[in-house]
């Protein structure tokens, strides 16, 4: 499930000089950050030269709807300055935001080869907060990333998503679990002492993207407890009192939370991957979710369940032996990932050999 496909592409040597422009950064903290940083830090303990072109080094605004990101308000021509200046071996795009267009724009122009990656559902994200069409957004997903060399994608069902809108030259890139921090015996938090079981567990921003609210309103007896925070905690505590919610924990702390469950419930239908279903199964928990992109591509009737009825799915996930559940989350390594996305960089020098 985690695989190459006959796309991809392993290459070597690695480029030693690698720019990487994002408009999700720290202080934000979700998936594509964690992803990022994670990445970036592996990189340069492997030696290689990393620059990470990102929202915290211009004046920037809130994004609508989602004040945690911060849109980059950069001078015109400013970050292919930047490019210009570092000459980097390889350029990846890691956004499609004000940063990564600027990033396309110079390289486009400049004939400088670049990947890109696909983290987000991007075009389903931004239908269900302006009720508009997904297919008016893929207009733009396919103008943006058309003329990248390859574009990372975490996972197969996501590859052929991309292919059915006409993108192509993808590469494999997956993600991985912090093994030394999510183990079966982090303690349990406090919290749990006392609650029902079993305890059905959702990490994650809580934002309506998130969809918690197929999870919070469904009927399987036990307690439902949230990890996270975001725009629609307080709506979701005022409709959904039975509910628990622990606010943000991170470390070993959030691993106890994963540990201490009896089951993951990840109601999302417009990720890519999910990080944390990973992270609950290093943990030894199994995960309940609906059948669609990112749980497909890591959940089998071992390590938890899918269905339309995510009671149904919650039902059957307790059955999972947790030691599958374990040995299913250890497959998945920072460093192996770290790899694959190296692996799919496209070295400037290369391009231009290949085009001579």
């Amino acid at each position: 499930m985690t695989g190459f496909g006959d796309e991809d592409c392993i290459a070597g040597p690695f480029p030693e000089r690698i720019a990487i422009v994002t408009d999700a950064w720290l202080p934000q903290m979700n998936g594509v950050v964690r992803t990022l940083t994670t990445t970036v830090g592996i990189l340069r303990s492997w030696g290689h030269d990393v620059t990470v072109i990102s929202p915290d080094q211009y004046r920037s605004v809130p994004c609508p709807t989602y004040p945690e990101i911060r849109l980059a308000l950069a001078l015109p021509g400013a970050v292919s300055l930047r490019l210009a200046g570092l000459a980097p071996d390889a350029v990846h795009i890691a956004t499609e935001g004000p940063l990564g267009v600027a990033a396309r724009s110079y390289c486009v122009a400049a004939r400088v080869p670049f990947t890109t990656a696909y983290h987000t559902q991007f075009p389903d994200y931004v239908a269900r907060r302006t009720h508009l069409p997904a297919s008016w957004f893929w207009r733009y997903i396919r103008w943006f990333h058309a003329p990248a060399e390859r574009i990372m994608v975490a996972t197969e069902s996501i590859r052929g998503e991309l292919r059915q809108q006409g993108l192509h030259r993808l590469h494999h890139w997956g993600r991985g679990v912090d093994l030394g921090c999510f183990t079966p015996d982090a303690p349990a938090p406090a919290e749990f002492a006392e609650l029902p079981h079993p305890i059905q567990l959702y990490v994650g921003r809580v934002s309506v993207e998130k969809n918690l609210e197929a999870f919070l309103g469904g009927k399987y007896p036990g307690t439902r407890v949230i990890v996270g925070d975001g725009p629609a905690r307080a709506e979701l505590e005022r409709k959904f009192p039975e509910a628990v919610f622990l606010g943000k924990r991170s470390g070993r702390e959030l691993a106890g939370c994963y540990a201490g469950a009896d089951v993951f419930v990840f109601p999302s239908r417009t990720d890519t991957f999910g990080l944390v279903m990973i992270e609950a199964l290093a943990c030894g928990t199994p995960v309940a979710a609906f059948p669609v992109p990112g749980p497909i591509d890591i959940i089998d009737d071992r390590v938890g369940a899918m269905s339309e009825d995510l009671d149904r799915a919650i039902a059957a996930a307790l059955f999972s032996r947790r030691s599958d559940c374990t040995a299913r989350g250890r497959e998945f390594t920072w460093e192996d990932a770290t790899r694959q996305f190296a692996a799919g960089l496209v070295p400037l020098a290369e391009e231009l050999t290949v085009a001579a």
